[in-house]
């Protein structure tokens, strides 16, 4: 008995574990995240947010523009109609300093996992729940083309406490290819 209460506890913790979004970045500084991106891999826990290019959360960023108020305008890419679209979006700070607030295909959160601001920077963005698109889109972002397979295994080992079971890497030629405009 002793055995199956403490196993029922340790999933118990383990499954309210799977859908906090970790974060390393509390005291992000946003004025170092200004600049060109480009998005070197992605991961979502949902196939259907990540397999055809026009899915739900498949978008390109290009640029992020912090604004006076301390929001962040994100500049991307997405594929509308089999044509490339630049858009952006408006995220809104939140109290964490590594957190905000959109309003893309509904309310959602985005959060800063990492970034050491000159190379690489992770994030995850939730869909709102409950919803037919309810899940979590991460990517990584890097300043350069160049693949840093230090970066990409940090990337990896932030995935792993999160609920994600497809990923999509791109290598520097397939990053140059997506979605031009």
């Amino acid at each position: 008995m002793k055995c199956l209460l403490l196993a029922l506890g340790l999933a118990l913790v383990c499954g309210i574990q799977a859908i906090v979004v970790p974060q390393t970045t509390r005291a992000l500084d946003i004025r170092k995240v200004a600049g060109t991106w480009h998005s070197m891999a992605m991961a979502a826990s949902d196939i259907s947010l990540l397999d055809a290019e026009t899915a739900p959360l498949r978008v390109y960023v290009q640029e992020l523009r912090p604004t006076p108020e301390d929001n962040l305008e994100i500049i991307l890419r997405k594929w509308e109609n089999s044509a490339c679209v630049e858009g952006n979006i408006m995220a809104q700070k939140t109290e964490d300093p590594a957190v905000f607030t959109v309003d893309y295909q509904g309310e959602r959160k985005i959060s800063v996992l990492d970034t050491d601001y000159a190379h690489y920077l992770f994030f995850c963005m939730e869909a709102p729940a409950p919803t037919a698109e309810s899940g979590m889109m991460c990517q990584s972002l890097a300043r350069t083309l160049k693949v840093d397979n230090q970066v990409m295994e940090k990337f990896n080992r932030a995935l792993e406490t999160l609920p994600v079971h497809i990923w999509l890497f791109f290598n520097p030629t397939q990053v140059e290819e997506q979605c031009r405009i």
